[in-house]
Formats: C-alpha cells, structure tokens, sequence
C-alpha cells in the first residue's frame, strides 16, 4: 500500500508541475503582447523586452483609440459575430433536433452525409466558388453588404451540429411523450423543453461559434472587397502588411509593433470578459454533447 501511495504522490507532483508549466507558456505570449504594447521604442527594438515591459507608454493605444477606421472595423467584428453566432445556433439547433429523432425518415443518410463531410471537405476552389455564388445571389436580392454573406453563408459546422444531436438525444423521451400527450407541438417541445434541458451544451457550441466568428480571418479577406466592410481581424492583417512595406520607422515615441500588439490586446478583451462567464458550461457541454450512451 506504501508503494501504491508514494507513486500515486508522485504522479499527481509530476501532473500538477507539468500542468503549470505548460499554462505558463500558454499565458507567456499574452504577457508579452502587453508588455511590448506599452514599451519603449528603443527597447522594443534592441529586444530588451522579454517578459516585463521597459520604458512603459501608452501612446501606441493611445494612437489605436484613436483611429476611426480600428472602430468601424470592431462594430463590423461585433456585429458578424452576434448576428452570426444567432443564425448559426438557431441552424444548428433546428438540425440538430431533427437529427435526434427516430423517427425521422432516411435518418441514417442524413447523419451520415453529415459526418461525411468532417471526414472529406470540398476543398478551397469549390468551396470559394460556392462563396461566389452564393454572394451572386445576394447582390441579386439587393444584399450588398458582404458580411452577411459571412453570417450566412458560413452558418453551421458539422461538429456543432453532432454535439447538440447528441445532447438532444440525451433528454429522456417520457418528457417528450407527456408534452405531446399535453398538446405541444414541435416547436413548443423544441423550446420548452429541448433547448432549456441542454443549455450546457447549447453554450458551449455557442461560444465555439462566437469565437469562431470574431477570429475569422480567410474567408472575410476573401470574400469582402470592401475595407469599410472589413472585421477586426483583417485590419489587424493588412495595417501589419503595411508597416512591413514601410522602410523607415512610422512613429517617434513607439514602435510599429507596439500598434499591433495594442490592437492585438483590445481585439482579445471581448473574449476574456465572456469566456468566465460561459466556461462553467464548457466541460460538462463538451460531455453532453461528446459522449454518447
């Protein structure tokens, strides 16, 4: 029993340890986006910086607070991922609800095609050429605003949708049953029951697709011409892009990658003020959702 217990001691010393140093280098790169945010120029540059800031300003968030078009590139982030992560839930759920029923007709086929594409994508070119179709169409209709070409086109993932059917099928069926014997319909029990009996996993896949939809960068540089029209992260990208083209230093007091990395740090805060607040849901989501009786 000796033996048993100091070895038991001794995983759980290696586990712990092994756990904290890999959190600190998770965390590593976050503390170095603030310090070299808010460095000095000069010690940003000789690569004086390495964990604690040197010289600390703030005129390069300053200089980010400031720009017009950091805003309108935000609200376009904000408003691509509300309103997509809204349609891609209300999608996903109304699927995924479908998909846990018996009694629906060619169930297999259809929960089959659905892994199928998991296993086997259409690849780039088809994929960017039903994106232009399908913004064809949207321009057609009048819609030519681009990121709702974003927040619908690109609404559902099949894992999400595998993850909410399991969690659906997951609710016993006597509640069911005793709702249709009460005269509820299907989207009575859908929203009655079904969704208010799976908010673990129902948040969980939502922030897979709010996170999802606010680090989106391919496809929004893509498939949106216009810069007005532009997420946050694309801007990120392309104002990086041209401070590599320019030769001689762009500012006095800061360096250029003091701007990025300020523009880093605000484009993240969103995320860490909702992640606390839903991670509760996270573990016990993933295994409604993850693990099938």
């Amino acid at each position: 029993m000796k033996r048993i217990e100091i070895s038991e001691l001794i995983f759980k010393i290696f586990a712990y340890l092994f756990l904290t140093v890999f959190a600190l280098f998770c965390l590593y790169p976050f503390v170095y986006a603030v310090s070299a945010s808010i460095s000095g120029m000069d010690a940003l540059r000789t690569g004086k910086v390495i964990l604690w800031p040197v010289d600390v300003q703030f005129d390069a968030f300053m200089y980010v607070l400031q720009q017009k078009t950091f805003w309108t590139c935000y609200a376009n982030t904000l408003f691509v991922t509300f309103y997509g992560t809204i349609w891609a839930l209300v999608v996903s759920i109304a699927g995924a609800y479908a998909l846990s029923k018996k009694r629906l007709m060619f169930r297999r086929g259809f929960n089959f095609l659905l892994s199928f594409t998991m296993w086997f994508a259409a690849g780039l070119i088809p994929t960017w050429l039903n994106y232009k179709a399908t913004q064809g169409i949207f321009q057609g209709m009048g819609i030519m605003d681009d990121k709702w070409l974003i927040v619908i086109a690109m609404g559902t993932n099949a894992f999400n949708v595998i993850l909410l059917r399991n969690a659906f099928e997951g609710v016993p069926s006597e509640i069911e049953e005793a709702s249709i014997v009460d005269g509820a319909s299907e989207f009575q029990i859908l929203t009655k029951v079904y969704v208010p009996m799976s908010k673990s996993a129902i948040a969980t896949v939502g922030l897979f697709f709010g996170i999802s939809r606010w680090n989106g960068y391919f496809w929004a540089r893509k498939m949106i011409g216009n810069s007005a029209e532009w997420p946050l992260q694309v801007y990120i990208r392309d104002t990086l892009e041209q401070f590599n083209t320019t030769e001689t230093q762009a500012f006095e007091n800061f360096a250029t990658d003091s701007v990025i990395y300020s523009m880093i740090i605000c484009a993240i805060i969103p995320i860490l003020i909702i992640y606390p607040y839903i991670q509760k849901y996270f573990a016990k989501g993933v295994n409604l959702g993850g693990v099938k009786e």
